[in-house]
């Protein structure tokens, strides 16, 4: 197959600038795993607009049941690679959970996520909510209006449960983060209770994305905290409020990668090369001429081989809005970003600020230092790889240089727009964790159902 593309392009002028520079690739033939979620949407368009046949790659995109099986077909090599909770590649790496080495290449997306409450628990959250000149309440909504109703529950004897989709999931830290802002404990972690409930105001369990509105419809859980259209879904079926984006609780947070193993990337350079291209060329048209492609790509992912949910609730975030209450529909432009704002750079700052939550909560038990901080990073994401990937494009004039950070150390710089005030900076993440009022700080752990140290 390799032998008659690379035929084919020395024997036609009319070949794409990006089959004219089609790399060797050691593998062309992949199977990438994902979840039904609008933000694999980077897949599903390298597909269906034909970038991964231009690199010479013959791609399967195959659904998978839930983060671990996804996780663990691809460090089985069942999967070539998939779209990955950020997280993911992280916890591998440094052995929580699945013991593996994983590394990205690439950054799916910024934002994209909401946390959900049911009507009834929405009702009483309103009372502790002022409203604007309209009528409707002033966003962002923080957990401290949730505060007082998971106290009535408790004095009822009722344990407060929360949805998130995976303990290393970006959900998961949102929601914990979002939680803490307002003075909510969202439990800790510790090498004998994985629950990630110990001292906990709100028990957060793991639910698989798809089946969020159906747990809350049930009553098995009071609210979550998941990607779309998930929350979208809820408003749709007159079952919950989304109450926060997660572009409200931190401005253009990082979300999904697209994760390989550090073997694969070794073994397959030029195929890594090649369908990181693919991806960027995917991130691109989302985002070009101020989402102008929004539409078809509602419409890609409507599709039943994709996320398979109704268009109309796909496009109500996806094309720029985010509707809360039924009826209350806001402008949101950046609530899907995947390629303005170099959300496509694996940022080392990026994937920092995750390991700084698994400390924060337990999942990391002891300190470490902020040199390990970086060195974790380094192992896991992989700019260079990306930036290689960049520069061919450019240099086929596909992509222009001005859209890629070539000067950067791979840190972001610090940042305060998040709900609660606190500035994170990548570079010094020690500093960072000691600063945030509730979590573990430098010297402390879990120890049975306490905090000591």
């Amino acid at each position: 197959m390799k032998k008659l593309l690379a035929a084919i392009a020395t024997t036609t002028c009319l070949v794409s600038p990006a089959l004219a520079e089609m790399l060797d690739v050691e593998k062309d033939e992949l199977k990438f795993g994902f979840i039904k979620l609008t933000d694999m949407a980077p897949l599903a368009v390298a597909y269906e607009k034909g970038y991964f046949e231009d690199e010479g790659l013959f791609v399967t995109l195959e659904p998978q049941a839930n983060w671990k099986v996804l996780l663990d077909r691809v460090i089985d090599g069942e999967l070539d690679g998939a779209h990955m909770l950020a997280g993911q590649p992280l916890a591998a790496t440094i052995g929580f959970g699945t013991k593996a080495h994983v590394v990205t290449p690439f950054s799916m997306d910024l934002n994209g996520n909401g946390i959900t409450v049911s009507n009834e628990v929405w009702d009483e959250m309103k009372k502790n909510i002022p409203v604007g000149d309209d009528g409707k309440p002033v966003h962002p909504i923080s957990a401290s209006a949730l505060k007082p109703v998971v106290e009535s529950y408790r004095a009822e004897g009722k344990p407060f449960n929360m949805g998130m989709v995976f303990p290393v999931s970006t959900h998961n830290y949102e929601l914990r983060y979002w939680l803490a802002a307002g003075g909510l404990e969202p439990g800790y972690y510790s090498p004998d209770d994985v629950s990630g409930q110990i001292g906990a105001d709100v028990l957060l369990s793991v639910t698989p994305p798809p089946q969020m509105p159906a747990t809350l419809e049930a009553g098995t859980i009071y609210g979550y905290c998941v990607g779309e259209p998930w929350n979208q879904q809820a408003v749709f079926k007159g079952i919950g409020v989304p109450v926060i984006t997660d572009y409200e609780i931190w401005k253009n947070n990082p979300e999904k990668v697209f994760g390989i193993t550090a073997e694969f990337a070794e073994e397959n350079p030029n195929t890594t090369l090649a369908l990181t291209k693919a991806l960027i060329r995917a991130a691109m048209w989302l985002d070009e001429n101020d989402n102008a492609n929004r539409p078809e790509a509602v419409e890609i992912l409507a599709r039943s081989e994709y996320v398979g949910a109704d268009a109309e609730v796909i496009a109500n975030s996806m094309t720029g809005t985010f509707e809360y209450e039924k009826g209350d529909k806001r402008d949101v432009p950046d609530f899907n970003v995947f390629f303005r704002y170099y959300a496509t750079y694996p940022y080392y700052s990026d994937a920092v600020w995750y390991l700084s939550q698994m400390r924060r909560w337990g999942q990391i038990p002891v300190s470490q230092s902020d040199d390990w901080y970086d060195e974790v990073a380094k192992s896991v994401y992989k700019p260079e790889i990306y930036l290689q990937a960049a520069q061919m494009l450019v240099d086929e004039g596909i992509a222009d240089k001005a859209d890629f950070p070539w000067d950067t150390d791979g840190y972001r710089e610090p940042t305060s727009d998040i709900i609660d005030g606190v500035e994170y900076d990548g570079r010094t993440p020690n500093a960072y964790i000691d600063s945030l009022p509730i979590g573990l700080k430098s010297g402390q752990k879990v120890v049975g159902n306490k905090v000591e140290g």
